[in-house]
């Protein structure tokens, strides 16, 4: 069995501390706002801007992390702490299983937000 691709008690947690409505109103933001950090990766590599990479990867770690959504977050943080230069080659491809992380991860946010 796999694990969740949202940690439901640390969204619940977020939730009790925050107030569902205000959670429902970051979610929708988060939603909004990591298909362009995930372009902004993909510029980034494209443009090898090491700095904007690691920025990037950091705040799409930071709110994934937020949320919950575990893997996107460890993901994010592999990206943002091996940094463009040394995943070289690489880093296409683990872009692209942050983007998949991000699609389920937001699949399951979008569920949570309207629950």
């Amino acid at each position: 069995m796999s694990a969740p691709t949202i940690d439901r008690q640390v969204f619940a947690e977020l939730q009790d501390e925050a107030g569902a409505d205000f959670v429902a109103e970051l979610v929708a933001s988060f939603l909004e706002d990591a298909p362009q950090m995930l372009a902004t990766l993909r510029q980034a590599l494209r443009d090898a801007d090491s700095i904007g990479f690691r920025r990037t990867a950091h705040s799409l770690k930071s709110n994934a992390l937020t949320f919950g959504a575990v893997e996107l977050g460890v993901l994010a943080r592999d990206l943002e702490v091996t940094g463009l230069v040394q995943l070289a080659a690489a880093a296409g491809p683990a872009v692209e299983a942050l983007a998949q992380s991000y699609a389920l991860a937001a699949a399951e946010l979008s569920e949570l937000r309207r629950a």
